[in-house]
């Protein structure tokens, strides 16, 4: 699988995140290394970057992008909600700037066998990790009906929310949903035709809340962010590239709250978002909102 994939706000990440070249760097999303080789490139040779990621795939095609870096970057494979042991177990500095890039990337979109995509049928999977063991397949196929409807509604902000949880406890009853293609079938009959013809894909909702639920986005975001927040420099900086309203809202009232304790100056009074021209080659950056937050001296 390539992980070349387009970073996202790149130009407007570097001018907020990169203020020390001398510095310590993270990427606690490295994917294919498009920012972290951005990053490297304006750093000194006394900088450094720590890269971490869930997906082992994407930590093999970021050691091979900054190839060239390898005497001045770490990568370690992990969930950034371990951020702070990671970085106490690399040794290294307080760092200047902490990049979270969220959701999934294109790669692992595009790598049907993942199973994060309903525009292809494949295993219902949705591991970002592929070492943890919870798979979409087991939520759809044993979770409570009202436990799918709770997700489905909070993660992914769908209105048909209990009727879709409804639909798969009577499907799965007859036969095991093993498929993404299985499944978008059942969203599609559990939502009223004339609400199909409008908006997004009529599964596209239902998929981002398992993938939320799968890999626990969310509580994850939580405890990265706080842990971003006690081991910054001073000075130093947290930048945050969401794409949907409920990691942006985490992100915005975090960075609030801790203003609000006079511990960070908010850098962006609203977020930054891409150009027509980044969204008219790359559609999918299209829903990202950057944040900023600098630890005040």
């Amino acid at each position: 699988m390539s992980f070349a994939h387009q970073p996202v706000l790149l130009q407007e990440v570097l001018s907020y995140l990169v203020q020390e070249p001398a510095g310590v760097y993270i990427d606690c999303t490295i994917g294919g290394g498009g920012h972290a080789l951005a990053v490297l490139e304006q750093l000194s040779p006394a900088g450094f970057l720590l890269g971490i990621d869930q997906d082992q795939i994407a930590l093999q095609a970021a050691a091979e992008r900054l190839q060239t870096y390898r005497d001045q970057i770490k990568l370690v494979q992990g969930n950034f909600r371990q951020l702070q042991e990671i970085w106490q177990e690399s040794a290294l500095p307080a760092p200047q700037g902490i990049l979270f890039d969220l959701g999934v990337s294109s790669p692992q979109l595009d790598e049907k066998e993942r199973g994060f995509s309903y525009q292809e049928d494949a295993p219902l999977d949705m591991r970002m990790d592929q070492r943890q063991h919870l798979t979409a397949a087991e939520i759809v196929n044993t979770w409570p009906e009202a436990e799918l409807a709770h997700i489905i509604r909070q993660y992914g902000e769908e209105r048909w929310a209990a009727r879709i949880a409804s639909f798969i406890v009577k499907r799965r009853k007859q036969q095991r949903l093993s498929t993404t293609g299985e499944l978008v079938d059942v969203i599609k009959a559990a939502i009223p035709a004339a609400a199909r013809r409008r908006g997004p894909h009529p599964a596209r909702r239902t998929f981002q809340a398992l993938r939320i639920a799968v890999n626990d986005e969310l509580g994850a975001l939580q405890v990265g962010l706080e842990a971003a927040r006690c081991i910054l420099a001073p000075a130093g900086r947290v930048c945050v590239i969401s794409f949907h309203s409920l990691e942006d809202r985490i992100v915005k009232h975090t960075f609030r709250a801790w203003a609000e304790e006079n511990d960070f100056n908010i850098l962006t009074k609203k977020p930054v978002t891409p150009s027509t021209k980044e969204t008219e080659a790359n559609p999918r950056a299209r829903s990202a909102k950057l944040r900023v937050a600098m630890k005040r001296a």
